[in-house]
């Protein structure tokens, strides 16, 4: 068996002890031991207001037509999560639609770092100009799950939006998809 001889073992007590006595105090300048302000937790929610926001549009053509708007997100802030679809409304002159997910959609989390991009994108069926018929959309606005007191508003110059059924009253044919990756 192999032994210490005292002088290197009481050395490293010392060490040690000096290491774990050290910094415990305050001096003239403040506590020495102070904690750093705490990081954003790696699962809180995105803010619109850490996001670069993009827009791009396929715009539909004609009435009857499908158009796609999509939202490009870079986050500009510390890493988060995105977990849900985004909130998506349509503002019409007189009225406000909500955007429903794709049909069978699934909302899967999504952690972007800082730097990183994710887009949606927002599905609509070109109206006629005919208020009975279509929606005479001038806006969309949308938030992110988690984050429903930000809101970003984007003009819609794309044409009416179709309502479903085709009637008065109805909802506006449109809807969006998931957040999807855009790289690493």
């Amino acid at each position: 068996m192999r032994t210490l001889s005292p002088l290197p073992l009481a050395a490293a007590l010392a060490a040690t002890f000096l290491l774990t006595a050290c910094g415990g105090g305050s001096g003239a300048d403040g506590p020495k031991n102070a904690d750093p302000a705490p990081a954003p937790a790696k699962g809180a929610a995105c803010a619109l207001g850490d996001m670069g926001v993009e827009v791009g549009a396929g715009a539909a053509p004609a009435a009857g037509d499908t158009g796609n708007v999509t939202v490009t997100l870079t986050n500009q802030g510390a890493q988060c999560t995105l977990k849900g679809f985004p909130g998506v409304d349509l503002l019409a002159e007189s009225s406000t639609t909500n955007v429903l997910p794709e049909e069978g959609a699934q909302a899967r989390p999504l952690t972007l770092a800082k730097g990183a991009t994710t887009s949606f994108t927002i599905t609509y069926v070109r109206g006629e100009a005919d208020p009975a018929k279509s929606l005479s959309v001038h806006a969309a606005s949308f938030t992110l799950p988690g984050a429903t007191k930000d809101e970003h508003e984007l003009k819609w110059s794309y044409g009416e939006v179709a309502r479903q059924g085709g009637g008065e009253g109805g909802g506006a044919q449109a809807s969006v998809s998931g957040f999807e990756s855009s790289g690493d």
